[in-house]
Order: structure tokens, then C-alpha cells, then sequence
């Protein structure tokens, strides 16, 4: 186990270029206050910051807006150290084909030791979230999709409940609807006790999911900040998540599909929300946006008071889903897949294969979860 959090300088800003250079190891919740000294800001974060930067590159990690890639296409140059110890730079005019592959590498390929990230002026997000329907969503697509540059929905299963979000650039003043009784008393305290009585009874789940969306998401509400203030939010329960990449135009297919499945098993529960998060496509090797704007549908099953709760014919049958409309799992999520699947799935696999085997001829890098992927 290598452990990258002291390495965690910001070594160069260069404000002309708008580029920032930074170790491996910095937290992206220590990087955006230096950012905002300088005025600068990413263009778009995933949900969570306390993490590295190198992490989430190598993991493939992502938010929303179809105008938007993965967070590893904010990456212009990288260095990195391979099992032999050699250091090489990466960026697209050096080490051009390495750079592909090494801006999602699964920590496979050496250490990444720094990072170059391509920045933007410094910005504030209005947050509007919004009650609708799936069937509404759904046939609107692209509408919603126009309308706002980071969109999201959330699907309440069991319903045809849906809460829309958009995200937009602002010049408001912060504005927060955030509230201790909504938020937590009943957000957090009310449903983690109710999700555990639906251990005992699971047919209560359903009842739970459009409860707790009359209660919560019927209004209207905004919010406004900075940028990264709003793009990330605090996970407060354990859980267990699924997250798959699929093509963007079979949305409505999958989406429905799966509401199908649970309505014909009415054992099988879900827990809210499903949510939908749509990306630009990339040239990154193993990016789950290879070559095509996606869309990504994150199934979650929480932990209520650290208890597990029945989830593997769920699991099953959402993958089952995903497989059929051409998806490719998060790396960073639970999956099943193995190496047939993934040279299914990515057509650049061989040469990410290629690539690895010759940085790391030995497996110096591998580990149980990365000998399913290659072997």
C-alpha cells in the first residue's frame, strides 16, 4: 500500500493558461480554498472532496452536464513513476498514447506523482431542485438536457416520482435552503430508523420512498454558492452503490426497464433515488465515456445503522439492464465484471493491456480487485 497524502503541494499556478500543477496526494477539499485565492476553479467536481486528486482520475470519477467530461478530461499533463522507477511526462504531445491511458489508470500503471489540471475563472452555481414525474423526465429529455448545463434527476422507485436539479452559473449572493429539521431530523435520523424497521418488513419500502419524496421534494428549492460548494454534498449513511455508464439515447429504455422489472417483483426493493447524471464522451482508454456522451444511472441500497440489507436480486437485474443497453460499470462502484466482460465493453482494452504490461511486466501495481479486470 502506497499512501500519497504527504504529497500534497500545489507546485505552480499559472494564472495566464489557467492551469494549476499539484502532488498526486492533495485533497480536492485542500485544493479548491488555494483555487480560490487565485480565482480559479474546476469546471466540474464528483459529489465527494475529501479525496485525492490522483484518486479520482485513476477511478474515472464524475458529476453531470453533457457539455462536461469526467473529471480525468480536466487533466492536460501528468508524471508519473513506473515499476522500474523510471519518471515519465505525459500530456498530449508527449507521451501521447501513455497520457490516453494513464488519465483513468485504475492505479495500475505506477504512481502518479503530479498533475497539471486545466482550470476555469472561479464561478458561483444556482441550485433549483424541482418536483415532476418520470414519464414528464423521460420524454423531455432533451429539453432538460438544453436547459440547464449540469443536469441531474433523481427517481423515487416504486413511483413515478422524480425531483429535477439544475445547476447553473449565477452571480447571486449565497443563498442556502439548507435546514437541521428537514435535513437531518427527518432527512437523516427519521429515515435511517424507518429504512431499518424495512429490514423486518421490506414491503415498506415503497411507502418509505414516496413518503419521504411528499415530504421532502414537493417544493421548490434553491440554493446558490461557489461552484464547488454546490457541486459537492455530504453522504451521510452507509450504503451500497451501483453506477453504470450507458449510451445517452438509451435513457428511457433502461430507465423504464428497470421501474418494469420492480413492478413485476414486487419482493425486489429499492431504495430512492435512482439518479441520473449525463457526461460529454472522451478519448480516455478506460473511461466509462469512451468515445460517446453517456449516461450514468446510480442504483443505491443504504446500510441503516451499519445493518446489510437484501440487495442481490436487484443487483442482478439492474446489471442485467446495463449489460443489455451497452453499459459500462464505474470503476470505483460494485460490479461483477470480469476481463471478458471489460474487452466486451471497451474497445481500446487490448491496448490498455498492452500499455500496463509493459510498464509492469511483473504486477508490482495489481491487486485482487485489478487481477479480475486483466486476468
Amino acid at each position: 500500500m502506497i499512501h500519497m497524502g504527504k504529497m500534497n503541494r500545489i507546485l505552480q499556478v499559472d494564472k495566464e493558461k489557467k492551469q494549476v500543477t499539484v502532488e498526486a496526494g492533495i485533497l480536492l477539499a485542500d485544493l479548491h480554498p488555494e483555487l480560490d485565492k487565485h480565482g480559479l476553479a474546476m469546471s466540474n467536481l464528483g459529489a465527494v472532496s475529501d479525496v485525492t486528486v490522483a484518486g479520482v482520475i485513476g477511478s474515472g470519477t464524475h458529476n453531470t452536464g453533457i457539455k462536461h467530461g469526467i473529471v480525468a478530461t480536466q487533466v492536460v499533463a501528468l508524471t508519473l513513476m513506473t515499476a522500474d522507477g523510471t519518471i515519465l511526462e505525459c500530456s498530449e504531445s508527449s507521451n501521447a498514447e501513455l497520457f490516453q491511458a494513464a488519465r483513468v489508470h485504475l492505479g495500475c500503471l505506477g504512481v502518479i506523482l503530479s498533475l497539471t489540471l486545466q482550470c476555469v475563472p472561479q464561478f458561483h452555481l444556482q441550485e433549483t431542485s424541482f418536483p415532476s414525474t418520470l414519464k414528464e423526465v423521460l420524454d423531455n429529455l432533451d429539453s432538460h438536457l438544453k436547459k440547464s448545463e449540469y443536469f441531474r434527476f433523481l427517481w423515487f422507485p416504486h413511483s413515478e416520482n422524480v425531483s429535477v436539479i439544475y445547476q447553473d452559473h449565477t452571480n447571486k449572493p449565497p443563498l442556502s435552503s439548507a435546514s437541521w429539521f428537514w435535513d437531518y431530523a427527518i432527512g437523516f435520523y427519521l429515515l435511517e430508523f424507518l429504512l431499518w424497521i424495512s429490514t423486518f418488513l421490506p414491503c415498506l419500502v415503497g411507502w418509505i420512498n414516496r413518503f419521504f419524496f411528499w415530504f421532502l421534494f414537493t417544493r421548490k428549492r434553491e440554493n446558490s454558492n461557489l461552484s464547488h460548494k454546490i457541486f459537492t454534498y455530504e453522504c451521510r449513511f452507509k450504503q451500497h452503490v451501483q453506477d453504470w455508464a450507458i449510451p445517452r439515447e438509451k435513457t428511457k429504455e433502461a430507465l423504464l426497464e428497470l421501474k418494469a422489472m420492480l413492478e413485476a417483483h414486487p419482493k425486489v426493493v429499492a431504495h430512492y433515488p435512482v439518479e441520473v447524471r449525463f457526461t460529454q464522451g472522451d478519448d480516455i482508454l478506460l473511461s466509462p465515456c469512451f468515445q460517446r456522451d453517456s449516461c450514468y444511472m446510480n442504483i443505491i441500497m443504504y446500510r441503516p445503522y451499519g445493518k446489510d440489507v437484501p440487495r442481490l436480486d436487484y443487483w442482478l437485474a439492474y446489471e442485467t439492464i446495463m449489460k443489455k443497453v451497452g453499459g459500462r460499470p464505474h470503476w470505483a462502484k460494485a460490479h461483477n465484471c470480469t476481463r471478458k466482460d471489460f474487452e466486451k465493453m471497451y474497445p481500446a482494452f487490448p491496448k490498455f493491456c498492452a500499455i500496463r504490461e509493459k510498464l509492469d511486466p511483473s504486477g508490482m501495481f495489481l491487486n485482487a480487485y485489478l487481477e479480475k479486470v486483466f486476468y
